[in-house]
């Protein structure tokens, strides 16, 4: 079989429907979106993710151990089925995330999926990103739910989506391999109650440390928003009995209000982890 022709121009058609995946509505439209990154691509790849085509610079990198780790990934993305296309370097840049050019981008079938479809584990912490507007911090938190051993994630009421490519990027590829769902905060209330999860938040206004609730077992670990914090539906439920709401707070001795919303995740996950191990 011949190889492929190496399209040059960015404005290729087939370049620029890859590229307009960066677009919410068009991922929602049409349920695919733009993953870059070896790792990212092998994760999708070894989840089961449908990988549609791959993008690959028509000139491999200098580096010897890179041109081998990007033909592997390439000859396993081929082998689930995906079209390799060929772009040279400047139809490659229009696809290509920052600075960090890894030489392959790929269009895949992807898309968070809802409560009723994703089974979690029993006996460990859920953790709830509520809100969350950043890319990078949700793609971070889902790092975070990986290397902690959580039950997995729920987005609810995300102002920005997992299958946001900036969102994959950031998660390194976990966003493929963490149990996650996406819900309202109604949902989740709902899901919560009937799985009879205890539910403890973060929110700054607590009076109680982090390190004095319980967090591990069957809990739902709520974060809420970079701007706004945990909504009102929490309190609400929890004042009409539909849920047990604790909320928790982390220190704050500076000046700033409040951490990151991935890093106060990362810290009440890590304690999940502590006082499982301490068990």
């Amino acid at each position: 079989m011949d190889a492929p022709e190496t399209i040059t121009s960015p404005a290729n058609p087939r370049v620029r429907q890859a590229a307009r995946l960066r677009d919410a509505g068009e991922r929602r439209q049409t349920g695919l979106t733009l993953v870059d990154g070896l790792r990212e691509l092998s994760r999708a790849a070894a989840a089961g993710v449908e990988i549609v085509e791959v993008f690959v610079v028509a000139d491999p990198p200098p580096d010897a151990d890179r041109a081998a780790a990007l033909a592997a990934c390439t000859a396993a993305c081929a082998a689930c089925g995906a079209a390799v296309v060929p772009l040279g370097g400047r139809a490659f840049e229009k696809l290509a995330f920052g600075d960090r050019n890894e030489g392959l981008v790929g269009v895949v079938r992807f898309r968070p999926r809802s409560l009723a479809d994703v089974s979690f584990a029993a006996g460990r912490p859920v953790l709830v990103a509520e809100g969350v507007e950043k890319p990078g911090n949700l793609g971070a938190i889902l790092r975070t739910v990986d290397a902690a051993g959580l039950a997995g994630m729920i987005t609810c009421d995300g102002r920005t989506d997992a299958a946001n490519p900036a969102a994959i990027r950031a998660s390194l590829g976990t966003v493929f391999t963490v149990p996650l769902a996406a819900a309202t905060a109604v949902e989740t209330i709902r899901w919560a109650a009937a799985a009879n999860r205890r539910v403890v938040a973060a929110t700054p206004t607590a009076e109680r440390a982090w390190h004095e609730a319980k967090l591990a077992g069957d809990t739902l670990l709520v974060v809420g928003s970079e701007a706004d914090g945990l909504s009102t539906a929490w309190h609400d439920a929890a004042r009409a009995g539909t849920i047990h709401l604790e909320t928790v707070c982390l220190p704050m001795r500076g000046v700033a209000d409040s951490l990151n919303v991935a890093a106060t995740a990362a810290i009440i996950a890590y304690e999940a982890v502590r006082q499982e191990t301490s068990l």
